[in-house]
């Protein structure tokens, strides 16, 4: 099993939950984050004065996967979330030990 962590902007999750769920996968966690990369943040104006946004505001996946589901939950994450330009995100893959569900007990992948 694996965990996929996919950092991407705000207007793409529809696009992308959408898309995972149309490929057949099911359950995700989504968390709103802020931070920055190569993208470095962005300037901005209120009320006439220039201010710098170092932290971007984005939203984080999380989907848990079987080894076999792995590269068409990546494929999917790619060519649904990309623009093409700086600050699309960023997709990390982990291993997983093990997954239980709390309500019945299973384990393994029967949990997902």
């Amino acid at each position: 099993m694996k965990k996929v962590e996919a950092i991407v902007r705000h207007f793409k999750l529809e696009d992308v939950k959408n898309a995972l769920t149309e490929k057949g996968i099911h359950g995700m966690t989504i968390t709103e984050v802020r931070g920055f990369g190569r993208q470095k943040g962005h300037t901005e104006m209120y009320r006439g004065t220039e201010y710098a946004v170092d932290f971007v505001p984005k939203v984080k996946m999380e989907v848990v996967c079987s080894d076999s589901n792995l590269q068409a939950v990546i494929d999917t994450i790619m060519s649904t979330a990309q623009t093409g330009q700086i600050g699309d995100g960023k997709i990390f893959v982990t291993a997983l030990d093990n997954t239980i569900r709390i309500r019945t007990g299973e384990i393994g992948e029967d949990a997902l």
